[in-house]
Parts: structure tokens; sequence; C-alpha cells
């Protein structure tokens, strides 16, 4: 079983280290544009892998997507990351050429595989993504939802005080500002959230996680990578072992939600299909206002857009 993360950069980089480090595929191909990157890092990867009890195999080549051929999933991650004082939606125009070419690339080689999408704004790249790719909807996913359910997560264990192990929730819309992280939908081992803090209190650890990527950006001066990675290897263990586990991804809305046309982040069933459904959450009018304007900011992008 082979996957194939396209960019070598920080997230690539990790998503191969970290999935390898699981043992669940056979063969792991890291391609990137900049000469010698993927080579180096992938032979550093494979050095530490007899450390780990793994016995995965990690290849790295300087833009040939032959080495991609027959892929199961590809993750794509390439691209301008954010720099500090730029958006998410800064990005969209360098970034929407080099997802074009990518998808297209990649998927005349590896026609059945399922694509996840990293690369920012999600939820655009997601849908440029699927144009260019002409494949089933549920063969491409969008990861953002994961990252910011589990920053969320975060927030909430350190008001609290609980670990967020124990802490469930689920978020939806957009990848960035207009996120809505579902109040009613998120609690501590069974017990709701509102046996622990008010929702005006809540609303203070929603702006925190939504301001979370800007953070660290700050302090770092690109974007975060370790959560991110370990996100998409949560989405591609679930795919690979059909587990169908219950993820918020950014997924192709086709009347859900009443919404059409677009990529926008709902929960999902992830499977050996890719999404094997949407789950349409009974929300309230607060809420559905929130997801709708959500939607509402991603469609005015890719009206912008010249694909």
């Amino acid at each position: 079983m082979k996957i194939t993360i396209i960019g070598s950069g920080n997230v690539g980089t990790y998503c191969a280290s970290f999935l390898a480090q699981k043992d669940i595929v056979n063969k792991i191909i890291l391609i990137d544009v900049k000469k010698n990157i993927s080579k180096g890092k992938s032979l550093d990867i494979s050095q530490m892998i007899p450390l780990t009890g793994s016995n995965t195999k990690i290849y790295g080549y300087t833009d040939d997507y032959l080495k991609s051929k027959n892929s199961e999933i590809i993750v794509v991650t390439c691209g301008m990351p954010r720099k500090k004082g730029m958006s998410r939606d800064d990005l969209v125009d360098i970034n929407s050429k080099i997802i074009s070419n990518v998808v297209k690339e990649a998927i005349n080689l590896s026609p059945n595989a399922k694509f996840i999408i990293v690369s920012n704004p999600l939820d655009i790249m997601t849908y440029i993504g699927y144009i260019k790719s002409n494949i089933s909807s549920n063969k491409i996913i969008g990861m953002a939802g994961i990252l910011d359910t589990a920053r969320y997560r975060f927030f909430l264990s350190k008001k609290i005080g609980i670990s967020p192990i124990d802490i469930q929730s689920l978020l939806i819309g957009g990848h960035g500002d207009t996120m809505v992280p579902l109040y009613r939908y998120t609690s501590i081992s069974g017990i709701p959230i509102k046996e622990f803090i008010s929702e005006v209190e809540n609303e203070e650890i929603i702006n925190k996680t939504k301001k979370a990527g800007e953070e660290l950006v700050n302090y770092l001066g690109t974007s975060a990578w370790f959560a991110p990675s370990v996100s998409i290897v949560n989405m591609i263990e679930s795919i690979l072992k059909d587990s169908k586990r219950i993820f918020s991804c950014s997924s192709f809305l086709n009347g859900e939600y009443g919404i059409n046309g677009i990529f926008l982040g709902v929960p999902v069933i992830l499977g050996k299909n890719g999404v094997d459904k949407i789950l349409e959450l009974k929300l309230n009018s607060n809420e559905m206002k929130l997801f709708h304007k959500s939607a509402i900011n991603v469609k005015n992008i890719i009206k912008k857009l010249s694909i």
C-alpha cells in the first residue's frame, strides 16, 4: 500500500514521519519541486525507522510524479505557507495555481486515489482540487476540522483543568475566522459542557481557537506543522483501516444544510471510500446562521477565482 505526500515542507515531512511510525503502510513517497529536499528528508526518516519498530519504506523525489503511480491516498501539502501578517485568504491566487497543476498530474497516475488537501485557504483549495481532478466528491477531503477541534479541546482543557483526552467536541464551517464550534455538541466524558462553563465563557475559547493558527504564525514566522500532521495521519488511518471514524472535514455539500456546490467543514464518516457519509446535524437557528455565513465567505472567494 502506497501513500504519496506532495510537498516536503514541515507539514509533509512530519506527516511522513508520524505515518511511518504507525507501520500501517508499505511505502511513503515524498515529492517536492525543491531539488533534493524530499530525498534528504526521506533518508533522515528512513534512518529513524529502525528505532521505531516499523517496516515502512520512505522514498523522496524531486518533481517526479511517476513515482506516485497507483497511490492509495495522495496528501497535498504544497503551496506557499502563511507568513506573519497574512490571512489564509491571502494565499488564494498563488496556491490555486499550484494545487491545480499538482492534482492534474497526480490523478492521471492514480485515478482511484483518495485526496487529502491541506494547503490554505483549505476549503477553496479542496474545491479547486475537486474541479481539476474530476473525481467523485467523496474521494477528495480537506483537513481542517480535526485540527480546529484539537485546538478547541486544548483551550477548553486549560480553562476547565481537565484532560483534553476526555473532551469530545465538533467544529463546522470554514477553516478560519468563520469556523463554528458547537457548544451544544461539546461534552466531557458524556457530561454536557454547560455543566463546566457558560456559553459566554465558551465564546472566549472559541475566539482563541479562531486565532490559534495566527498566534503560531506570529511565534514561528510560518504555519504550524505538528498538530496538522497528526490530524492528517488520523484521517489516513481511518480510511486505510475502514474505521468509520467521525471527523469534521471539508467536504462537498450537495444540499446538506441547505448548501450546494462548495466544500465546507462538516462531520463525516471516514472509511475506505473516503467520505462514506456526511452527517447532517439538527442545528439551531443561530448555529445555522453562522454556518451559512461561513458558506457565503467561501462562495465569495470562489467567485473571484479564474480556474
